[in-house]
């Protein structure tokens, strides 16, 4: 009786994970694409949908796809630098006003991002003017904002992982003549994998997600994230007409932050499993 119930357990739990899933997949392949015909079995499954969503020339969808897996994989990996070479800093390094650097990045932190909306707008108007490469509705300016947002978290969250590193090992290679630089790459690096590929994921699905930001800063259709022009297709009196565009859209989104996890899943059980010494 009590295995019985688990297993009943354990079907209720897993229904309620797949049923927003299931919906989302029947809105997707619906034929009429509206919210009020979306039904779990829907009649005349077809693929018009995605074709009406490639095929569009209001929603660029392709284009916005680009923009965000371009600043995604671009913000990611470069934050993940800085945040490293910070993280090695503040956990080996002893100097004058690490303390107080640390402390600093921690309060920063405590406040809401979108709390410097208004200021972030108003740099950014004067950035447009000056440089425009890297002002309003381009790539490159809004990854220099997400690398300010995440360099905080991400150097505290790396840091904790350094300071289990033991010390005998930077020790050892400076024995040897190894200079800071080829500690950091050679030995500390390989050692840190399994922190490196957490935050590189959680930054990834951060940056493809973030919509208040993006919002504010991205005003030009062809150079919006998903986040943002998805939002467009079902804002106002689009939302019952676009809903299987919108579903569509949805599941495609999905593909880059399944693939980075999938790619990323290798180094993390690895890093894991693999210690400072092999045989």
């Amino acid at each position: 009786m009590r295995l019985a119930l688990r297993h009943v357990f354990v079907l209720v739990v897993c229904a309620f994970a797949l049923f927003p899933i299931v919906f989302v997949v029947s809105a997707a392949i619906n034929p009429l694409g509206t919210l009020a015909s979306t039904d779990l079995l829907p009649d005349g499954a077809s693929l018009a949908n995605f074709a009406d969503l490639f095929g569009s020339d209001v929603y660029p969808f392709g284009r916005w796809f680009l923009n965000s897996v371009f600043i995604a994989l671009t913000a990611s990996f470069a934050g993940l630098l800085l945040s490293m070479s910070a993280a090695y800093a503040f956990s080996r390094m002893r100097f004058r006003g690490r303390r107080v650097g640390l402390l600093a990045l921690l309060l920063i932190q405590m406040f809401p991002q979108f709390l410097a909306i208004v200021t972030i707008f108003i740099i950014f108007t004067k950035v447009t003017e000056l440089y425009p490469a890297f002002g309003f509705d381009t790539s490159w300016g809004l990854v220099l904002l997400y690398l300010g947002a995440a360099l905080g978290v991400n150097t505290w969250l790396m840091k904790g992982f350094l300071d289990t590193v033991p010390k005998e090992l930077d020790e050892a290679a400076t024995v040897d003549g190894a200079t800071h630089a080829q500690i950091f790459w050679r030995v500390i690096m390989p050692l840190v994998t399994p922190i490196l590929a957490v935050t590189a994921m959680l930054a990834f699905i951060g940056i493809m997600s973030e919509f208040i930001i993006a919002s504010v800063f991205l005003r030009d259709p062809a150079s919006k994230t998903l986040a943002v022009g998805m939002y467009g297709m079902i804002a106002g009196d689009q939302r019952n007409a676009n809903f299987g565009m919108f579903a569509a859209a949805t599941l495609l989104t999905a593909i880059p932050t399944v693939g980075v996890f999938l790619w990323l899943q290798k180094y993390i059980v690895s890093g894991l499993t693999s210690g400072a010494v092999k045989g």
